[in-house]
């Protein structure tokens, strides 16, 4: 029997034969010790049934297949159901080849596809209503199906139909009281995912009088009792037995899933409703997955105000039984489709002279300049090629500056164009709304709550001020890296997927930036965290007269409203190029997409560029040629062999860098001393003392507090008390 969001049960525990008044006498839940106190009406967790109990005997009727769908109807009282079942047993006598017996057999569903019944005029014409019914009458039209699937496929078990490709699509703010009792899909983020418990389809219940038994359906999980004894007539005090083998439980599991974020309203809360799973659908969710999910809508009846329910309102809270979930895990872009209006643009974006600088200046066109950083932003976007079980594909980019240089208006320009994007705020995010968090449900159990790293899964999420959220630089290291989060906490130890490119911006440490420090001098970043950016922008802010002259122009225009002029065709996305490629290859990547004075170009409007950027995750994943890979051999053993300090604010290679070598090598001999006395001794805990002397013993040079604040910081070493470390195995 499930609990509800209060710890409490549905309250008919007893009821009178005259009044229906509920006894909270002595009760218990099976004939053991256990028992249980009675609670008010308000304690009730759903909206009260207007229904009687619907009883089920317990003789010969429960191996009857139509009362196990339909047990308060007589089997033919009905023309019109009859009809519908001779439709669709023709349907399925039809098309035996779609039903996979061994699978059915497994997971006691089967999954239809409405579409093709839908495109079936033999079917369509005896039961023209279909698409009418399934969206008005859900629960007696599913019975149908999964009916006539029990006895034309001689199912041995009760069947569930799991609903394929329904239509339309409701976005999540538009579901309203109006859509109750009604079988509606859906598509949203999973947010939120529920520990697995048991719900009580039916219960068997023992007269107090006559001592026979009846089983009574619990609708929805709410405990329900029967109203009389069927046997004597006189009985009205039942006590449930819960070890009966008419008493039916399944698996059932709570999941919060959220509108996409490109698909809310700016400026406002992201709508969310909870979904309830059933059967071989519990387990099917994860945190930061995008669902397509097809269910009957519900409520539930939950007390707001007043002390412990007194007084209180009593509001309906909408959520969905789930009948069938379509997960889309593994797209970049699962939010997205093209129309042939989409292709055909695409195909004129390609057939530009310039596609990369016409992106370039599409990302964010109200800031002026910055053509190296968009481009960096626009590789961030388009990602790489995907390996299975290889390195990461997607690059993690850093832009570092002074302020007021629009390093934040160009990460959000960057999660508005990224068809999966996530924007947050280092100064006001936590380690958990970062990766995972492991909170705790009304009823005591622990449920996984997806940050913003999860929620970008396949996509982008762009951290701005990362310089203010130093303590929590930690938490971004296995995500930026193995792709991942992991939680353990309170005896649950799991990883959740985080496949996402980090967009990162920060300022320096002393407010502007330093050009006679380096670059992690300036930050004051973990080396670990800063080692994992593929790129890393330094931008400065330099008088020069004509560039200050180019950008006064810029920003009056845009408060003069002036737009940027259209190509004489109007709808076409050339630009007009009057540099030869000869001279394109003598210059900079920086200047070949600097816009020259007085030139005009027609940037792609956000919606467009965010379809062609999800074209090319999806469709495009380009090989390394020999040529590319060369010139990047080439180029990387230049860096290498290059001693002298960057005169742009770059990281030299000087002493320091063998000085952390040195100190890289102290680190790992004395990891591998604690390593070792970890297996001898058979424990992982250390105190500082006992830490000082391994360090001691080993002969290792150096500070032995350093290397332990060290191992600290690299997560070698993990706090668990005042001086006392767990060491984590590598």
């Amino acid at each position: 029997m499930r609990r509800t969001g209060r710890g409490r049960y549905r309250n008919n525990w007893y009821r009178s034969k005259n009044k229906g008044n509920i006894n909270s006498d002595d009760s218990s839940l099976n004939n053991t010790s256990t028992s249980a106190r009675v609670t008010s009406t308000a304690g009730s967790s759903r909206a009260p049934a207007n229904q009687l109990p619907i009883v089920i005997s317990v003789g010969t009727d429960l191996n009857n297949i139509w009362k196990l769908y339909f047990p308060s109807d007589e089997k033919g009282s009905n023309e019109t159901v009859a009809k519908h079942i001779n439709s669709f047993k023709l349907y399925i006598n039809k098309n035996r080849n779609l039903f996979d017996l061994e699978k059915i057999d497994q997971t006691h569903s089967v999954p239809l596809d409405v579409q093709n019944l839908q495109n079936d005029d033999e079917f369509i014409q005896e039961w023209s209503s279909f698409t009418t019914d399934l969206f008005e009458n859900p629960v007696t039209t599913l019975s149908t199906l999964e009916y006539c699937l029990h006895e034309t496929l001689n199912c041995a078990v009760k069947l569930k139909v799991r609903i394929l490709n329904h239509q339309p699509v409701i976005p999540i703010a538009s579901l309203k009281v109006n859509y109750f009792g009604k079988l509606v899909t859906i598509k949203g983020t999973v947010i939120r995912v529920g520990s697995i418990g048991l719900i009580c389809t039916s219960m068997a219940f023992e007269c107090s009088s006559c001592h026979s038994v009846q089983a009574v359906i619990q609708p929805q999980g709410v405990f329900t009792a029967p109203n009389f004894c069927q046997s004597c007539n006189s009985g009205v005090k039942f006590e449930p037995l819960q070890s009966s083998p008419y008493t039916n439980t399944t698996d059932w599991q709570v999941a919060k899933i959220q509108e996409i974020q490109s698909h809310s309203i700016s400026g406002t809360i992201p709508r969310s409703v909870e979904i309830e799973l059933q059967g071989d659908l519990v387990g099917t969710a994860c945190p930061g997955d995008v669902l397509s999910v097809t269910g009957i809508v519900q409520v539930r009846g939950e007390s707001k105000g007043g002390e412990d329910g007194k007084r209180a309102a009593r509001l309906l809270q909408l959520y969905i039984e789930a009948i069938s979930i379509h997960s889309q895990r593994n797209l970049s872009n699962p939010t997205l489709s093209f129309t042939l209006k989409d292709y055909y643009a695409i195909q004129e974006i390609h057939g530009s002279d310039d596609v990369f600088r016409l992106l370039v200046h599409s990302l964010c066109p109200t800031i002026f300049g910055h053509e190296a950083v968009k481009a960096g932003l626009i590789l961030g976007l388009l990602g790489g090629t995907e390996h299975e079980n290889g390195p990461r594909s997607n690059p993690h980019i850093l832009v570092v500056g002074d302020p007021g240089l629009g390093k934040s208006q160009l990460l959000q320009a960057a999660a508005h164009a990224a068809p999966r994007g996530v924007y947050v705020c280092g100064a006001s995010a936590s380690a958990g709304g970062l990766t995972v968090a492991l909170g705790r449900e009304a009823g005591g159990d622990f449920a996984l709550e997806a940050g913003a790293l999860v929620l970008a899964d396949k996509g982008v999420c762009c951290i701005d001020e990362l310089d203010k959220m130093k303590a929590h630089h930690s938490s971004l290291l296995e995500a930026m890296e193995q792709r991942r989060v992991s939680v353990a906490k309170g005896g649950v130890v799991c990883s959740l997927a985080a496949r996402a490119t980090v967009l990162a911006a920060a300022n320096p440490a002393a407010g502007s930036y330093n050009r006679a420090k380096t670059v992690v001098e300036n930050l004051k970043l973990n080396s670990a965290l800063l080692s994992r950016f593929d790129l890393v922008f330094i931008l400065l802010d330099q008088p020069d007269e004509k560039m200050d002259a180019m950008l006064s122009e810029h920003v009056l225009a845009l408060h003069a409203g002036h737009k940027t002029k259209k190509s004489a065709q109007g709808s076409s996305f050339n630009s007009s190029m009057h540099t030869s490629q000869s001279n394109n290859s003598k210059r900079s990547l920086s200047q070949r997409l600097r816009l020259k004075p007085g030139e005009e170009i027609d940037n792609l409007p956000l919606v467009l560029l965010r379809k062609y950027i999800a074209y090319a995750q999806r469709y495009v994943h380009p090989k390394l040629s020999k040529e590319a890979a060369t010139a990047l051999q080439e180029f990387y053993l230049e860096l290498r062999h290059n001693h002298d300090a960057d005169p742009s604010g770059g990281t030299p290679i000087t002493t320091r860098q063998l000085e952390a070598c040195i100190r890289l090598t102290q680190l790992k001999k004395y990891l591998e001393a604690l390593t070792r006395q970890s297996h001898q001794l058979g424990k992982d805990i250390f105190t500082r003392q006992e830490l000082i002397q391994i360090h001691k013993a080993a002969g290792v040079q150096g500070d032995a507090n350093d290397l332990i604040e060290a191992m600290h910081i690299h997560s070698y070493l993990l706090l668990k008390a005042s001086n006392t470390y767990q060491l984590i195995p590598i």
